[in-house]
């Protein structure tokens, strides 16, 4: 056991946020001492999953190694978290190391609850059971989609928290345009199984998708909450108000049930239900002034998205540098969120928001509309724009990720 490590600043999390905020830190203040802690080697560029999953593109491009995104200059600890104590202003690191900081950016994600499923983890990527939320997974979906020769499509969505809302829809109206392509569209049913109980918060957006609905005449049942799959009958048992609902498919995308990081439930830095106490604007943490937090794992109430953490990440580092300077921070995010809505190959309806669930859009045309100039932004500008401005620190202005 080490004891005594001790940084200026400690990111928790070597995703989206902790990446990008550690980079933009870098730029304020230049020979800033920063250290993230995460254990996995590999960082994915999870927006990409769901072309993966349509067969648009090949998984390997949405995966880099983790060395390769940490900042120059940050220090990379290769460790989980497995406690973190605000009061001493230490972290217990799951190998039992103790972390010493000044400032604290907690960006740890989110946690995917396969197991939250009966039959779901034991039966994933296999007998038709598929799902975009994983990099092993996600081309297992577009082969069951190759494999489908007809009859009941399923996709669900599970109640909020989830990271990247859309996603959960993206696949069905994908699916939809592959099953014509190929020809068995006719003898299919695609049926969309939502706890939520509308298609999408935003009017606007939502609007646009019932057309989409309405045309690729897709069975949506709202309020319908996945609870079970039983693999050998090729049965999926939902949740309808209180009354058990049983569907038969050849083929079920899931979308997981998500809760917060294992270390979070319970911590003193968490609310009642495990995410980071911050405040919605400042992002700082309602007790602690020298805890910040941003993305997923935090309890402002906008979509979990990584367009959110490019909102996100230039408020932390301007409160954070800031703090440091014993200056109370002026930043302030105001909910923006983004959810390039692929709507079928070629098309997109890009959807961005706020904290009140009104438009707040990029570009200066209706963004009501499927677009295909927007599904060439979703697959060729917003993985470029990820990997070479948001990662290394840059503000470009640019719609969705």
């Amino acid at each position: 056991m080490t004891e005594g490590r001790h940084h200026k600043v400690v990111v928790i999390g070597g995703g989206t946020g902790g990446i990008a905020v550690a980079a933009h830190l870098l730029k304020e203040m230049e020979a800033l001492d920063i250290a993230i802690v995460e254990p996995a080697d590999t960082h994915y560029y999870q927006p990409g999953w769901t072309l993966v999953g349509a067969g648009v593109i090949n998984a390997a491009k949405t995966a880099r190694s983790m060395s390769s995104v940490i900042p120059k200059g940050v220090k990379w600890i290769k460790d989980g978290v497995r406690d973190v104590s605000p009061e001493s202003n230490a972290l217990t690191l799951t190998s039992g190391d103790q972390l010493g900081y000044d400032f604290l950016i907690v960006a740890a994600g989110i946690k995917i609850d396969w197991d939250a499923i009966p039959g779901l983890k034991e039966n994933l990527g296999k007998g038709g059971v598929v799902s975009n939320y994983d990099y092993q997974q996600a081309p297992k979906t577009w082969q069951a989609l190759q494999d489908f020769k007809g009859g009941a499509a399923l996709f669900t969505q599970p109640p909020p928290p989830f990271k990247c809302p859309g996603a959960a829809q993206k696949i069905l109206y994908l699916a939809d345009d592959a099953l014509r392509k190929s020809g068995v569209r006719a003898n299919s049913k695609l049926i969309f199984c939502s706890a939520a109980a509308g298609i999408f918060p935003v009017k606007k957006y939502a609007d646009a998708l019932n057309q989409v609905i309405a045309r690729k005449e897709l069975d949506m049942r709202y309020q319908t909450k996945l609870v079970e799959i039983r693999a050998e009958t090729k049965e999926a048992v939902f949740d309808k108000g209180g009354e058990e609902e049983v569907i038969k498919y050849d083929m079920i995308h899931v979308t997981p049930p998500m809760s917060a990081p294992d270390f979070l439930k319970g911590s003193a830095i968490s609310d009642g239900g495990g995410w980071v106490d911050v405040d919605l604007h400042t992002l700082q943490h309602k007790k602690y002034a020298n805890i910040f937090g941003l993305g997923d794992c935090t309890n402002t109430p906008n979509s979990k998205t990584a367009a959110a953490i490019k909102g996100q990440t230039p408020v932390v580092a301007s409160n954070v540098v800031a703090a440091i300077k014993d200056q109370v921070g002026k930043a302030a995010y105001d909910g923006y969120a983004s959810c390039p809505l692929v709507t079928g190959y070629g098309k997109l309806v890009l959807a961005e928001f706020d904290y009140n669930m009104l438009p707040k859009e990029t570009f200066p045309f209706d963004q009501g509309r499927e677009r295909r100039s927007m599904y060439y932004l979703k697959r060729y500008a917003l993985p470029k724009f990820y990997w070479d401005v948001l990662l290394k620190g840059g503000d470009l202005n640019i719609g969705g990720s």
